[in-house]
């Protein structure tokens, strides 16, 4: 199993890091034990002093695909979750002057929070789905699927082109606006709609 992840995939969140607007999906990858299963709390690293949440939706991969056409490409998920791409933003800028790859900032062990999965069927419009993350109880961060550059059948038809996707892999699909530090004993709670699937301690 794999994560992959889309990055600026919503226009305010490219501006509000001072990146382009790209005309093609960025994506980069998590290995599986980024992977931090609902309930479970994430432990603040030791090689970082300035951790960020970033909300998502997540898809879950149901079938093999290669080369996926555009049109095809919504049979291959049956699921939605939400998830947090945690991002160590000191190391990554670091890595960004450099102009080194950036996985020790995006890929360390338990980067990726994901909450349960709600099937496909049970969402009346996929291209306008509200989710929204609280830290603390104030709201940090809304966003719609409908407001996505990319819509999930552009990602997983563009990502197929360079990897193939197997039967549970994950994909992150970006964040809106509004990402920020997070700290030791932040409560971090990630909603679909009004259902809040995702719950998680800072340690």
């Amino acid at each position: 199993m794999k994560i992959i992840c889309i990055g600026r995939n919503y226009v305010e969140h490219a501006h509000e890091l001072n990146n382009p607007v790209p005309a093609e999906p960025v994506f980069f990858l998590k290995p599986e034990t980024a992977l931090i299963r609902s309930g479970l709390p994430f432990f603040y690293p030791d090689f970082s002093n300035e951790v960020h949440y970033e909300v998502e939706l997540v898809l879950k991969v149901s079938k093999l695909g290669k080369h996926i056409n555009e049109k095809f490409a919504h049979t291959y998920y049956d699921a939605i979750g939400i998830g947090i791409d945690f991002t160590a933003r000191d190391l990554q800028s670091i890595c960004k002057q450099k102009g080194l790859p950036w996985e020790i900032a995006k890929a360390f062990d338990g980067s990726a929070p994901v909450s349960r999965f709600i099937p496909k069927t049970e969402f009346k419009d996929i291209y306008d789905i509200e989710f929204s993350l609280e830290k603390n109880g104030e709201t940090v961060q809304k966003g719609n699927s409908g407001m996505m550059i990319f819509n999930f059948e552009k990602i997983i038809s563009y990502v197929s082109r360079f990897i193939t996707l197997k039967i549970g892999d994950l994909i992150f699909t970006g964040t809106p606006a509004g990402v920020g530090a997070v700290h030791k004993n932040d409560n971090l709670k990630a909603s679909i709609g009004e259902k809040k699937l995702l719950d998680l301690l800072v340690k």
